[in-house]
């Protein structure tokens, strides 16, 4: 590591993305509200972005049509032939580079397998216990004697993040600076997005060097040394990767177990439930990502005249698929704005896509809120709602969680 420069900070140290991406995504609450009468009043295929049908003032230069259904969106995500990537390309790729999201077939194909054999479920068991368990047990201890707490500021927003940083084994002082740029590199339209994702890529670029001449048992030096049929991933692609990776990891993961503890802890009848038999945590997890997206929207690109919903959609448009809408389409889920851990099978929600697109790291993801939530239940006796302090109030128009979650416990 000695050769491996330090991450360099913002131009502005004090710049904060927290704050600056509720002045880009909103602090747009009561969601569900929202979906059900758009889609009531227009379809399930409306002209026009997300964004801007909710009142923003949303960059677009092509035309827009926004999915709010089941049906619509899974038959996006199941047609990649049809439905491309290629938007991504002027939006994350600004910040990630050549990104896997923003690939199509045969590329994707080809490097998404060296990826996936990176992500085995013994790599990810391995994990587990060496990193996820570690770290979420030395944040609790931070604050268990106390008998109060912010879940969201000392501990969802942090856990995934440091998982990151062991996983890639990097400078422990320079966790804050790594968190900052990483969340900022959503901010894609902004002067700060772009300067996150120049640094970042600065850094891995080098770490991606110093890992070839010094391998170590991590996760850079596994996608270094990866191999299908004697293909290695190039250079850029890991750098790319690497940044995405340090973003979307850490930032869905924090906004799902932030979303999934604001659910239980408001219904403290299944929260009670699950504390009793931690076998429903499998699905209060699944239910917590399917009743409020943590990312509530995504893209892809017409590649043909298409119709999708019975809509004229013509080539070259973007596609706006509402995860959200999707899965409270109240046609494939009853009740579906209303958050129930005991809620009846019907169809998979659309949480990490479908079809070749769906995220390579859902497995990891998973494994890490289970890890979470175990260690809390384990540790914070008599867990509750904090009633001095205001309740959460789960926010924003693309990625949504709650800015804080005050707790009670009885201290240990």
């Amino acid at each position: 590591m000695a050769t491996l420069p330090r991450i360099e900070d913002f131009d502005d140290p004090s710049y904060d993305p927290f704050k600056a991406e509720e002045g880009v995504f909103g602090d747009l609450t009561n969601i569900h509200e929202h979906l059900v009468k758009l889609r009531a009043e227009k379809g399930d295929v409306v002209e026009g972005s997300f964004m801007s049908l909710m009142g923003f003032d949303w960059p677009s230069d092509k035309p827009a049509y926004t999915l709010l259904s089941y049906q619509t969106v899974s038959d996006v995500f199941f047609d990649p032939a049809t439905f491309t990537n290629e938007c991504f390309q002027q939006t994350l790729g600004l910040t990630f580079g050549r990104t896997l999201s923003a690939m199509d077939a045969p590329e994707h194909t080809r490097y998404r397998r060296l990826f996936q054999k990176a992500f085995l479920p013994q790599n990810i068991a391995r994990w587990g216990d060496e990193i996820v368990e570690q770290v979420v047990q030395e944040l609790i201890e931070k604050f268990r004697h106390r008998g109060t707490a912010d879940l969201i500021e000392e501990f969802t927003k942090r856990y995934p993040f440091e998982i990151i940083y062991r996983q890639l084994a990097l400078p422990e002082g320079d966790g804050p600076i790594f968190h900052k740029l990483a969340c900022a590199q959503n901010l894609v339209y902004t002067p700060e997005g772009l300067e996150a994702g120049r640094k970042l890529g600065t850094y891995f670029k080098a770490l991606v060097e110093e890992r070839r001449k010094h391998p170590q048992d991590d996760l850079a030096s596994t996608l270094i040394n990866t191999e299908v049929d004697g293909e290695q991933l190039p250079e850029d692609v890991i750098v790319s990767f690497l940044r995405q990776l340090i973003n979307a990891a850490g930032d869905t993961t924090f906004r799902g177990t932030s979303v999934l503890l604001t659910g239980l802890l408001e219904n403290p009848d299944q929260f009670e439930a699950l504390r009793d038999n931690r076998d429903l945590l499998p699905q209060a997890i699944e239910e917590g990502l399917r009743w409020e997206s943590p990312v509530n929207w995504t893209e892809r690109t017409a590649a043909r005249d298409v119709e999708i919903g019975g809509v004229s959609v013509p080539a070259g448009a973007t596609i706006v698929a509402v995860l959200t809408a999707a899965n409270c389409d109240e046609r494939v889920f009853r009740d579906g704005a209303i958050f129930d851990i005991f809620r009846e099978k019907t169809k998979p929600p659309v949480i990490f896509a479908f079809g070749p697109h769906m995220c390579v790291g859902q497995h990891l993801a998973r494994l890490e809120i289970t890890r979470a939530m175990n260690a809390l239940l384990d540790r914070l006796p008599n867990l509750r709602l904090d009633p001095d302090m205001p309740r959460p109030v789960i926010q924003g128009a693309m990625l949504r969680y709650p800015k804080h979650l005050y707790v009670k416990f009885d201290p240990a």
